[in-house]
């Protein structure tokens, strides 16, 4: 019987200098801004920072620029264990156009750095600088016109799956320590966010062999990811633990979290939520008994149960913000409120 190799699982292949190589071969996905192409819903590239190479995918509803009203904006990260994917991955492009177009909100696909080439917080920072980059677009008279035209600053989300769940919080604390002014962000969304730990929980140990993340493949993406000379327990991986991290979680907005009950990871998703509350955010968590990580990815139906929630959820805090109301102490929004403490992740 053939040892399982978890390079192999995940389609890398290790080399000699620390990088890898990456197997999946895939037809790339272009953009398309022609608004006369007859597509719903239109993209373009645009380069958040030279130096690192830091790019977003931009997606605009096109059915929706005809009338005066604004979108809101959905900063998005991916999800593929910190190791693959560009914006020219098929999948991940054909989500991001049905997103946009179901919502209706323009989507900034965040094309961030892969480990182990670029190991934590590498994508933290790619994360920040797209913060900064799309206030940067509604403040400059040449801003992107996408954003500047038919977004709406007061109505910003961050949203990602898996381990790009997990840089929604990391990038929603940074966040709380940055001048954002105009943006406003008024949710955050983690299907699935990808955490850990040293002590195997209970859901790592009963779901070892899911297909998607099982066991080794889950302790080998948090080898290639974490700072060298960490283990599982450095905040990035587990931030349930006490650190200076914890003294910025009550400045977050309100948060959507979605899991499925057999996902090896569903044990640190509900501790996750457990300590979102503990700090005073306001969340909503949707937890399906049946279904293993990542199964949207294969199962249409559930793809669009998901998107369905989002959706409402999204909704509700827009509609939320827009009444007029007086903000009580649990109310905190990423543009107004900022930590004293200005500590890094």
């Amino acid at each position: 019987m053939s040892r399982f190799n978890p390079y192999e699982h995940v389609n890398l292949k290790l080399n000699d200098d620390g990088t890898c190589t990456r197997l999946l071969n895939l037809p790339p996905a272009k953009t398309n801004a022609d608004p006369s192409s007859g597509e719903p819903v239109l993209s373009k590239d645009a380069i958040v920072n030279d130096e690192r190479n830091t790019k977003v995918r931009l997606y605009l509803p096109i059915v929706c620029t005809s009338d005066n009203k604004r979108l809101p904006v959905v900063i998005y990260f991916h999800g593929c264990a910190w190791v693959h994917f560009t914006a020219d991955n098929p999948a991940l492009h054909l989500d991001r156009q049905w997103t946009a177009g179901t919502i209706p909100a323009i989507v900034i696909l965040v094309i961030y750095r892969l480990a182990p080439e670029n190991r934590l917080p590498a994508q933290y920072e790619d994360a920040e600088d797209t913060l900064l980059w799309t206030k940067k677009q509604f403040e400059d008279p040449n801003g992107d016109p996408w954003l500047r035209n038919y977004g709406d600053s007061s109505q910003c989300f961050i949203s990602g799956a898996g381990n790009g769940g997990n840089i929604v919080f990391f990038a929603a604390l940074r966040g709380v320590e940055l001048d954002l002014n105009p943006l406003k962000f008024i949710g955050l969304i983690m299907n699935q966010p990808l955490f850990g730990g040293k002590q195997r929980t209970d859901s790592e140990v009963r779901f070892a062999t899911d297909q998607i993340i099982p066991l080794p493949v889950l302790d080998l993406i948090w080898e290639l990811a974490l700072p060298k000379g960490t283990d599982r327990n450095h905040r990035y991986c587990n931030p349930m633990l006490e650190g200076p991290h914890q003294e910025k979680i009550k400045l977050l907005p309100p948060c959507l979290v979605l899991g499925f009950g057999m996902d090896p990871l569903i044990d640190r998703q509900q501790e996750f939520v457990q300590m979102l509350m503990k700090h005073g955010v306001k969340v909503e968590a949707h937890f399906d008994e049946v279904g293993f990580h990542r199964i949207d990815i294969v199962d249409a139906r559930r793809r669009a149960g998901l998107l369905k929630i989002t959706k409402e959820f999204i909704h509700t805090q827009i509609a939320y913000n827009s009444t007029d109301h007086q903000l009580d102490t649990n109310d905190h929004y990423l543009d107004t409120h900022h930590s004293d403490h200005h500590l890094k992740d």
